[in-house]
């Protein structure tokens, strides 16, 4: 039994409990203007050598002028070390804080940049001008696969899943983020 208490004890981490980035996704909205959804497109490829995916109105709004089907925005997913340079340089363009209501149940958090010129090492360009975006970041554990494959799905424990206090554990320990 001494044996035994010696071997197992609680330091311990469990590797699947582990909370790891799985994408950052980087969207800029500009609304029914072509020349600015280019531009957009543009400024994204820029900032992560990806080509952007651009979204369509789902539907039409007259007191906005919005119509079906018009595009409205672009967005990039990033993963891997990709996501985690991204993130970094991200973040210190916000100053290194993020709200705390910023965070979701699953553990995955959003926040905007006021303009694309706060990040790091981006100067201006006046044939793209000044944009603003919004950056998602899902956080997971291993194992999260199971609820979203198609054969076998599963569902997921709790433990299973990012709580939002590991959330903010996690940006603080990793990236020196300072809740607000």
């Amino acid at each position: 039994m001494a044996l035994m208490s010696t071997t197992a004890t609680e330091d311990t981490i469990n590797p699947m409990q582990m909370v790891r980035l799985s994408k950052v996704v980087l969207h800029i909205s500009v609304g029914n203007n072509w020349e600015r959804l280019q531009k957009a497109i543009r400024l994204l490829e820029h900032l992560t050598e990806q080509k952007p995916v651009t979204r369509i109105a789902k539907k039409t709004i007259r007191a906005f002028g919005i119509i079906k089907k018009d595009p409205m925005s672009c967005l990039v997913t990033l993963r891997g070390e990709q996501a985690k340079a991204m993130l970094e340089k991200v973040l210190e363009g916000v100053g290194i804080k993020v709200k705390r209501s910023s965070f979701d149940r699953s553990g995955n958090f959003a926040f905007g940049i006021g303009e694309h010129l706060d990040i790091p090492g981006i100067k201006y360009d006046p044939t793209i001008g000044i944009f603003g975006m919004d950056v998602a970041v899902q956080l997971v554990k291993p194992g999260h696969r199971v609820r979203l494959r198609k054969y076998r799905r599963s569902r997921l424990g709790k433990r299973g899943t990012v709580t939002r206090r590991e959330a903010e554990k996690y940006l603080q320990e990793r990236f020196g983020v300072e809740l607000t």
